[in-house]
């Protein structure tokens, strides 16, 4: 069995989440991972679904519960909504049960990421309702830290618990891309670790 990890980048959004996302899988594959950047179903009402930039991520597949199964390690994502994460992640989490039953999740390293318009608007408390699921999973939870400098020096998104994103522009500044691709890489080296271990 090769240590090459495989790492799945999972998210629910349009906006700066889908940046986030890609800029977390490149620090990933840089850091010696197989990739996958997958995004969930939509699962609101018709008459909202009209309103949703869909073109933005119309080149990213859907995640299946196989995808789940083929990761040795998987970055999560969602913008915050009231400090929670949004309803269609949370839908597509909910329909896990058979890997929670299977066991299938154990002992797998997990990490979260988020954006919102706002300073106070949920970066934290979003990551952490998250991580709920993890626990229950069995998963190791691998937040960033301040592993890199840029977290002391960033005035917009990022912190210890992930990378996110601050502000009403869809785009991320550098220091967000720097450390969402340290996030990346992150995850990568504790999947590797532990895929290595196994072996």
């Amino acid at each position: 069995m090769s240590c090459k990890p495989n790492i799945l980048v999972l998210f629910y959004g349009y906006g700066s989440i889908v940046e986030l996302a890609k800029e977390i899988g490149k620090g990933a594959e840089e850091a010696g991972a197989e990739v996958k950047i997958r995004r969930v179903r939509e699962t609101l009402p018709p008459e909202f679904q009209s309103r949703i930039p869909f073109d933005k991520v119309k080149d990213i597949p859907e995640v299946t519960l196989d995808d789940m199964r083929w990761a040795d390690g998987f970055a999560i994502g969602s913008p915050t909504r009231y400090g929670n994460m949004a309803g269609g992640l949370k839908t597509f989490l909910d329909t896990t049960a058979i890997l929670w039953k299977d066991n299938v999740l154990y002992g797998k390293p997990v990490t979260f990421f988020t954006e919102a318009s706002t300073v106070h608007g949920g970066h934290e408390t979003t990551i952490l309702t998250m991580s709920t699921y993890a626990y229950h999973f069995g998963m190791i939870i691998v937040p960033i830290g301040y592993g890199i400098p840029e977290l002391f020096q960033t005035t917009t998104g990022g912190g210890p618990y992930g990378a996110t994103h601050l502000g009403s522009k869809e785009e991320l500044d550098e220091m967000e891309r720097k450390i969402a691709r340290f996030q990346g890489k992150r995850i990568t080296e504790v999947a590797k670790a532990i895929k290595c271990c196994n072996k």
